[in-house]
């Protein structure tokens, strides 16, 4: 074995943690499993679809921590530009989740961890997570969930059509 390699794992998992910034590293995949990544999410108190998306979130993956202040101070302090803005914005280890992001799409972000602002679903489309349920008349609507990059550009990151 190298003398460079480390065979401690709770260390390299540290390390690890350090060199991402990332708690998530840290913390044991079960643990993470067991309670969901932590997300937090802006929003109007009185927004169902919102509500709609978080409940879409918990059940993949993710535990929603709800902030009923609105989102326009968070999109401005994660530099999501306003063009690409929605009802609600999510936090989640330094990205911006704008809109209604399917929480499939998060899941990549973070695992790809490319250098942008976050995630955006501009507008409110139908079919779209928060914004399926029957109230909607299973009606479908194609959209792109976009990547922001960093210069505020936006690049299709996955199409739904």
């Amino acid at each position: 074995m190298n003398k460079d390699q480390d065979v401690n794992p709770i260390r390299r998992r540290v390390v690890g943690a350090l060199a991402l910034g990332t708690v998530a590293s840290f913390v044991s995949p079960r643990l993470l499993e067991a309670k969901g990544l932590p997300i937090k999410v802006y929003k109007n108190s009185r927004c169902d679809c919102c509500d709609d998306w978080i409940t879409h979130l918990e059940a993949n993956g993710f535990s929603a921590i709800a902030l009923d202040e609105g989102n326009s101070d968070a999109q401005t302090r994660l530099g999501m530009p306003d063009r690409f803005s929605a009802c609600h914005t999510g936090e989640i280890n330094g990205y911006a989740i704008e809109g209604h992001v399917p929480a499939k799409e998060i899941h990549r972000l973070l695992h790809e961890r490319p250098d942008a602002v976050g995630l955006s679903v501009p507008d409110m489309p139908r079919g779209s997570p928060g914004m399926d349920g029957s109230i909607y008349g299973g009606f479908v609507d194609p959209y792109d969930v976009l990547l922001i990059g960093t210069d505020g550009e936006a690049t299709v990151f996955q199409s739904y059509r």
